[in-house]
C-alpha cells in the first residue's frame, strides 16, 4: 500500500469515526427530570413520612448496582408502615465501582427527611421523582429550629407547561410550615 493510498484509508476510517460518533450523539439519552408540584408529589406517591436513616446496602442484580436504604419511622402522614421501612435506589457503590445516577438521592446514617414514596408489590419502596421527593431537614445548632430543603432545589427541572428547565423547589422552608403544606396538599387528594 502505498503512502498516498494509507493516507486516504486514515481519512476514510476519520470521517466514518466522526459520523458514528454524531450518529451515537443524536441517539444517546440522558436523564431529563419532568417537574412535579407539591401538589402531585402529595397525590401521586403511596406514602408520605418522616424518617430517619438507620443505613444502606448495596448489591447487584441483572448488571445494575442497587442500594438499598433502611430507615426507621419518625412520623407518618400517608398510608401505612411499619417501624422500619425500605427504600430502593439505583445507584451506589461496590468496593471500588460506584455508579451515580443524576437526580437519585444518597442517604446518610443518622440524617432525617421528608419522603414521598411509591411501591410495587413485593418489592421495596421507591422515592417518587427522585430528588423531587426527597426533603430533607436541617436543625439550626444554636437555635434549635428545624428547616427543609427539597433535593431537586439546585437541579435543573423540565417544566413541561413552559417547556424549559428552571430551578424550582422548597429551600429553607420551618418544618411547622411544611407540615402544614403537606396536610393541605393532602386534604386536596381526598
Amino acid at each position: 500500500m502505498s503512502f498516498i493510498q494509507r493516507r486516504r484509508f486514515l481519512w476514510m476510517c476519520f470521517l466514518a469515526g466522526l459520523v458514528l460518533l454524531g450518529l451515537t450523539a443524536a441517539f444517546a439519552n440522558g436523564t431529563t427530570l419532568a417537574r412535579l408540584r407539591f401538589e402531585e408529589l402529595a397525590q401521586q406517591s403511596s406514602v408520605v413520612a418522616r424518617l430517619r436513616c438507620l443505613g444502606s446496602e448495596f448489591h447487584w442484580e441483572r448488571g445494575e448496582l442497587w442500594t438499598e436504604t433502611r430507615f426507621e419511622v419518625v412520623e407518618r402522614n400517608k398510608g401505612l408502615l411499619s417501624g422500619i421501612v425500605t427504600v430502593r435506589t439505583i445507584g451506589g457503590t461496590s468496593g471500588h465501582l460506584h455508579s451515580h445516577v443524576d437526580g437519585v438521592p444518597i442517604f446518610r446514617s443518622g440524617e432525617e427527611v421528608y419522603l414521598f414514596l411509591w411501591e410495587r408489590p413485593g418489592e421495596p419502596y421507591r422515592v417518587l421523582g427522585w430528588a423531587q421527593g426527597t426533603f430533607r431537614i436541617a436543625r439550626n445548632a444554636d437555635t434549635g429550629n428545624e428547616s427543609v430543603t427539597q433535593d431537586s432545589a439546585l437541579l435543573p427541572l423540565f417544566d413541561p407547561r413552559t417547556r424549559t428547565f428552571r430551578h424550582g423547589g422548597i429551600r429553607k422552608l420551618p418544618v411547622e410550615v411544611f407540615q402544614l403544606k403537606l396536610r393541605k396538599a393532602l386534604q386536596q387528594e381526598n
